[in-house]
């Protein structure tokens, strides 16, 4: 290298070693960590005798620095990145509860409305219940029969509540309460009497009437009982076997009950 080159290169190097130590200085200044105390009174010159830093070194950690702060920033990208996503899944996630809300808010209204349609049901059931009463004739001439079995009282004269079937003239009892019947049966009205009957409550007799002897043969008679019964127990008449009873349209058979009061 020539002698005028290296010269030109020594005073560049000079030159920018003292832009490099202009710099530091400036850094050093600034931050007490790099340069502790203050030197002033030593003066310029003295400045660099006293504290000079490693260059190299400096540059080197303000570069790694710099380079944790890019890799600072793209985390803090990141983070920012998933933070939104988070948000976004969040409304999505409120915007569920609220439709769940809405349904859950539609679904207590229709228990509520069948809550009320039950209670009004079950109002109107026990009145209808509660009132229940029935009076029905036989209008024929019936048996004997094999066995014993319940007499068919056709003609339904009242039949408050359904209570009474005429398709097997048996009474059903609806709530559990008294209850009165009574019926009134006539005999074969010929011949010899050959007419027993008893008022039966489910397979349990509880009164009876019968003409079985004599010479006349139109002869009538009633009986009555007030029990207790439990809803689905049921009463009627029973026609004994090889046994009959006469009746037309003058309805001399009856049968007749009512609730008297629930329990």
């Amino acid at each position: 290298m020539r002698t005028e080159d290296h010269t030109q290169h020594s005073r560049f190097c000079v030159d920018e070693c003292r832009k490099m130590e202009r710099l530091f200085l400036v850094l050093l200044s600034a931050s007490s960590s790099l340069c502790f105390g203050n030197y002033s009174h030593l003066g310029t010159g003295s400045s660099m005798a006293v504290c000079q830093p490693d260059t190299c070194a400096l540059l080197t950690a303000v570069a790694a620095m710099g380079e944790k702060l890019e890799a600072m920033t793209q985390t803090q990208g990141k983070l920012e990145q998933n933070l939104g996503a988070m948000m976004q899944k969040m409304a999505g996630v409120e915007a569920t509860l609220q439709s769940y809300k809405s349904q859950s808010q539609e679904l207590q209204k229709i228990n509520q409305a069948q809550d009320e349609q039950l209670k009004a049901l079950a109002d109107l059931t026990s009145s209808t219940a509660s009132k229940m009463a029935f009076s029905a004739a036989l209008g024929a001439s019936t048996g004997p029969f094999a066995q014993d079995t319940p007499l068919k009282y056709q003609r339904i004269l009242s039949n408050i509540g359904s209570g009474y079937n005429p398709a097997t003239g048996i009474f059903t009892a609806m709530v559990r309460g008294m209850y009165y019947f009574s019926y009134t049966m006539y005999n074969n009205n010929s011949g010899q009497p050959n007419s027993v009957v008893s008022l039966m409550m489910n397979s349990q007799k509880m009164v009876s009437t019968w003409d079985t002897v004599g010479d006349d043969s139109q002869d009538s008679a009633t009986n009555a009982a007030v029990v207790q019964l439990e809803a689905g127990d049921s009463v009627y008449v029973q026609l004994y076997a090889n046994r009959a009873v006469f009746d037309d349209s003058y309805y001399y058979n009856t049968f007749s009950g009512f609730l008297l009061f629930t329990l």
